[in-house]
């Protein structure tokens, strides 16, 4: 016989005690960061001193719902400066505790400090000569008393009712976690260019990290004639490129001019120009804005969107004319 699950609640007093309860839960996560706020002492600076101390990475190890927010301390770390990574207590004793060099610091997280899986490894640690940071909610516990720096995650409360699921408790380790990763941050003086170079693949790493020449069309792809081309002769060049421009050379391939879509609507305005015979120098825009190879993407954008251009010539030094891209080689690179 199947069982129809529990109808929603619909009545006003079923909805106001789901939304108490979601308060109450944050209330008491609240109180939790407020108390740990306190214990950012004199231990908290000499576990930031033995991080940044470290010679290897920090392996950053937890059982359970301790080990989900070691994994994103290690993640945190790894990504702000410090090296890290994490290691599963359980594995480390079949083997996987060959990752882990005498040059590396471990941060042990277990909220009751007493993970059978956690302290079964310390002794092997203790022997490679490992430095121990231990993140615990009982400064008694056996992983408190091995450990050379002990910070105390302790909480008043789970949110939990029943006080057994981890939360105001995980919490507050994360917190500590975040803690911990920022002060090296800015102990190192760890920059967004910094932070971009780790992820190449995010929005601040495309903006800082990629460059003109990463993104331009280079060689036989620029768009470019002489001076002494036809209009009509650039516009096949344009079309043929699909820039929407081309550029204007001389016989050195430096930048004399460029012809746009803008200039070509204004030729056909003037019903005394004939595309097929006047030459192009006479109708292209002189003094275009230009970029350099080495220069960085986000800069073509904000020079486009500040003068309402679409595209740009990229020139070297010289002046020559080395690439060209325009607005949507932008967007393709998710520039902007």
């Amino acid at each position: 016989m199947s069982i129809a699950p529990n109808a929603p609640p619909s009545d006003a007093s079923d909805l106001a005690a789901l939304i108490e309860s979601g308060r109450r839960v944050l209330r008491i996560e609240t109180q939790a960061l407020d108390a740990l706020q306190a214990r950012i002492g004199p231990e908290f600076a000499q576990a930031c001193r033995l991080l940044l101390a470290c010679r290897g990475r920090v392996v950053c190890t937890g059982m359970g719902k301790s080990g989900h927010i070691a994994t994103k301390i290690a993640a945190t770390l790894a990504s702000t400066g410090t090296p890290a990574f994490f290691l599963h207590p359980g594995e480390a004793s079949h083997g996987d505790l060959g990752m882990v060099t005498d040059a590396d610091v471990v941060l042990a997280l277990s909220n009751s400090g007493e993970s059978e899986e956690l302290l079964t490894i310390v002794p092997a640690l203790k022997r490679l000569g490992n430095v121990m940071i231990a993140m615990t909610g009982r400064p008694n516990s056996g992983l408190a008393r091995h450990a050379d720096v002990h910070l105390d995650v302790s909480v008043p409360e789970e949110a939990c009712p029943l006080g057994l699921a981890p939360t105001s408790s995980t919490t507050a380790a994360l917190a500590m976690g975040d803690a911990l990763a920022v002060a090296l941050l800015e102990a190192r003086g760890f920059t967004a260019e910094d932070f971009a170079r780790s992820h190449p693949a995010g929005t601040l790493g495309r903006r800082l990290l990629l460059h003109i020449g990463d993104v331009m069309h280079a060689g036989t792809d620029v768009p470019r004639v002489s001076p002494d081309a036809t209009a009509s002769e650039a516009l096949v060049e344009m079309s043929r490129k699909r820039l929407g421009m081309t550029a204007v050379v001389d016989a050195e391939d430096r930048l004399l001019g460029i012809f746009t879509d803008g200039d070509l609507r204004r030729a056909l305005d003037d019903e005394q120009t004939d595309l097929r015979s006047t030459p192009v120098q006479r109708l292209m825009t002189r003094s275009p804005k230009t970029i350099g190879p080495q220069q960085l993407a986000v800069e073509a954008a904000h020079l486009m969107e500040a003068h309402k251009i679409n595209a740009l010539v990229v020139v070297d030094e010289a002046q020559r004319v080395v690439g060209a891209l325009n607005i949507h080689d932008l967007l393709r690179a998710r520039v902007v």
